[in-house]
């Protein structure tokens, strides 16, 4: 079995347990962490010299749609409902499974650079067996663990056809995916359920999906907010069936009422925020603190980098500064007076896109820290760049200082996946190239125009 001895990093180890070492030493065997501490013992291993680096545990993305890739930044500029009528209704009708495949592909190697290890990927754009299969088989190209999250595509129905919010999730699709692809658990990618959940569906199919997430021990995640719901009292019901439990993931969850909010804290619901997307297409303001201020946290997401970029270390930075924001305001409306203190330390902040991305997912014992018997998924910062040094307090320093540019080197189960700041990868101008035809291809099709030329021309883009 191989073996790598880091030796002399600055160690986050984000388990309380053993705290954050200066210098610490991390023994990894195989895919997984032997040992953590100050001074270990070589043993017969490799040894890499991480003295300038600050070794944190891989983070994770608990919300992306993938598929979204080849669209990057053309819907920077549109609300949730231009979101809807403009990508939903228009642009996704035009991918077919290969535009899904490179997509997804490039969207995983991205955030593989930009340092998460562990990807959500909420699929809700294959109509197809065939489109599932290219985007799982991206996924697996990379390389990255990740979560498959089997979704639904959201068409305008044509003439004859039920609308999207009345077609249960497809079982036999999903059996055929845990007979294949995802027959075993104990991998780099696993399945999750992507539904609609009450606010998107009937309640009838509601309860059909819920029941067989349940059923099949899934994560069941759906978006909650953004218009009216389709049932507004399907909430009520799914507690009424016990059916709101540990499984149930949130995504948004802005309009949720505090009592309904408190008992699924209480029920173990995970929630996951995308604070700087919410904010942008006018979800409302991310529950943050809402969730803080009942024990509980969220686990975060990018979710569209059609609107936004990929880095979740940015995606943590903006959830704590928004959060700080709201939280200063109200002590100053109440008191007149600058706050004392912080109400969120950094920490919290990188607890966000590392523990509480492993609890989302129910990978506690494999995922979020590093510690003895968990994945080796490590991301190697460059404490010494010239916007980092001098390093005084590591943790601030990742959370509000570092970035892209920082990040040198990433492994996945003991594997490396980025080293020397360049990710593994010898063909990456052909698949840039790929995706850049995708795009362009899709985008043509609709007649999709940048805003300088809008302005021109007044148009904007067509969806009939």
């Amino acid at each position: 079995m191989r073996k790598l001895l880091i030796q002399n990093a600055t160690v986050i180890t984000m388990d309380p347990q053993s705290g954050d070492l200066r210098p610490g030493d991390i023994l990894i065997e195989g895919d997984r962490i032997a040992a953590v501490g100050a001074r270990i013992t070589p043993p017969d291993a490799e040894i890499l010299d991480g003295r300038s680096f600050i070794v944190i545990p891989g983070l994770v993305n608990a919300h992306m749609h993938t598929w979204q890739t080849g669209l990057r930044a053309i819907s920077s500029n549109w609300t949730l409902l231009e979101y809807f009528r403009w990508v939903h209704a228009g642009l996704a009708t035009r991918f077919n499974p290969e535009d899904i495949r490179i997509a997804t592909f490039v969207g995983a190697l991205n955030q593989l650079n930009c340092g998460t290890t562990t990807l959500v990927d909420w699929c809700h754009n294959n109509p197809t067996p065939a489109h599932t299969d290219a985007a799982i088989e991206g996924l697996r190209e990379s390389g990255i663990r990740a979560a498959f999250f089997h979704g639904s595509p959201k068409p305008d129905p044509k003439p004859g056809e039920p609308h999207f919010s009345e077609i249960p999730h497809p079982r036999s699709e999903v059996e055929r995916l845990l007979r294949g692809p995802f027959a075993s658990r104990d991998q780099l990618l696993t399945l999750g359920l992507a539904i609609l959940g009450p606010h998107y569906s009937t309640l009838e199919v509601a309860l059909h999906d819920f029941r067989l997430a349940r059923e099949l021990g899934l994560v069941a995640s759906m978006h909650q907010g953004g218009g009216p719901a389709k049932t507004p009292k399907g909430w009520d019901t799914l507690e009424q069936e016990g059916l709101v439990g540990d499984f149930v993931n949130i995504v948004h969850g802005n309009d949720l009422p505090d009592d309904r909010l408190a008992r699924f804290v209480d029920l173990g619901v995970t929630f996951s925020v995308a604070p700087e997307n919410e904010m942008a297409q006018g979800h409302g303001h991310p529950i943050t603190g809402r969730l803080r201020k009942l024990g509980a946290a969220p686990s975060l997401g990018v979710d569209l980098e059609s609107v936004i970029s990929g880095d979740m270390l940015t995606v943590s930075r903006i959830a704590l500064a928004h959060q700080r924001a709201l939280d200063n305001a109200a002590y100053r409306a109440a008191t007149g007076a600058i706050p004392e203190t912080s109400t969120i330390p950094v920490r919290e902040a990188l607890s966000w896109i590392t523990v509480e991305g492993a609890r989302m997912l129910g990978m506690q014992d494999r995922l979020g820290t590093i510690s003895p018997g968990k994945q080796a998924d490590l991301v190697f910062i460059r404490a010494d760049a010239l916007n980092l040094w001098p390093v005084h307090d590591p943790v601030a320093t990742v959370v509000m200082q570092a970035n892209l540019a920082n990040i040198d080197s990433v492994m996945v189960a003991g594997e490396w996946r980025k080293r020397d700041g360049k990710l593994l990868f010898r063909d990456l101008d052909r698949v840039k190239a790929e995706l850049s035809r995708s795009g362009s291809r899709i985008l043509a099709e609709l007649g999709w125009q940048p805003e300088s030329q809008q302005a021109r021309s007044g148009a904007r883009i067509a969806t009939d």
